[in-house]
């Protein structure tokens, strides 16, 4: 029994399902959509995956999420952004941490009975959901820098990383 050769007609349907009527014309976008999505994953967003449970209930351990770095080409960072923050190890690799910004650049910061104090006001932090215990004194911020810190305060501020971070070293807004 001998099996029959497909139609022409069955081919160019199956051709233009895959490559559309214009094989050329299709070729050129998924060339320009190729270019476009590697600009974007490289230089736009770029991908970080949550470590640790230092921005529960916010974000949980292992989740992936992408970093604006656009979003503050026409503003400065704000209070309450939840940003990428980029650190250089000695092993030359470099670390990004997650964390949300809640003093801006000439403002101190402190912690008093588990709360935020900002130049002397309690800070309001809605995002917070377990109960803390720091205290620390007081830090006053340069001209280029925030004071970031992670949203689960419930753990040991010794091991918790917080603190000052330059402009230059916040990569973008966390999207998202």
């Amino acid at each position: 029994m001998q099996t029959e050769a497909p139609s022409s007609a069955v081919l160019y349907w199956a051709r233009v399902v895959l490559w559309g009527r214009s094989p050329r014309r299709t070729f050129s976008r998924l060339i320009v959509l190729a270019v476009a999505c590697f600009v974007t994953f490289k230089f736009i967003l770029v991908p970080i995956r949550v470590t640790g449970i230092s921005m529960l209930p916010t974000y949980k351990n292992g989740g992936v999420n992408f970093v604006n770095r656009l979003a503050y080409l026409w503003h400065p960072p704000r209070r309450g952004d939840v940003v990428g923050i980029r650190l250089k190890d000695t092993g030359g690799f470099s670390i990004m941490y997650m964390k949300r910004i809640i003093g801006l650049p000439g403002e101190t910061v402190a912690f008093l009975n588990g709360h935020a104090v900002i130049n002397g006001k309690i800070l309001s932090e809605p995002y917070l959901k377990f109960p803390c215990n720091w205290d620390s004194d007081p830090v006053t911020l340069n001209s280029n820098q925030y004071y970031v810190v992670g949203d689960n305060r419930s753990m040991p501020e010794k091991e918790h990383v917080h603190g000052r971070a330059k402009r230059s070293q916040i990569i973008g807004k966390v999207l998202l």
